[in-house]
């Protein structure tokens, strides 16, 4: 992977199980739109109020293609809206890396 998305989430902690079904519904949505998915995280101890999701790309021309189809996905659509109806997320930061080393296993 050449680039990773790496998205910092602001939540609401009274909504963690809807900020958790929006981030499984990516789970699902990611792929098929051409993103390789790391991962999404909760907090499991400590700050209780940030989340994070990790999107891989092959290059800045994948992610615009990729983001091309997202916005154009019925379920990609939907899961937006789930979002703002829910208020579960209250702030959305994007960072981009690129890899220092390989990824183990690779």
């Amino acid at each position: 992977m050449a680039i990773t998305c790496f998205i910092r989430y602001e939540i609401d902690p009274f909504q963690r199980e809807a900020f958790k079904e929006y981030a499984e519904n990516w789970g699902r949505i990611i792929p098929r739109c051409g993103g390789h998915l790391v991962g999404y995280f909760l907090p499991y101890e400590g700050t209780n109020n940030i989340g994070w999701g990790l999107i891989a790309f092959d290059s800045l021309a994948a992610y615009e293609a990729y983001r091309a189809r997202l916005k154009a996905d019925p379920a990609a659509i939907a899961n937006f809206r789930f979002a703002q109806e829910q208020r579960c997320i209250l702030i959305e930061e994007r960072t981009w890396l690129t890899p220092v080393l390989p990824a183990r296993g690779n």
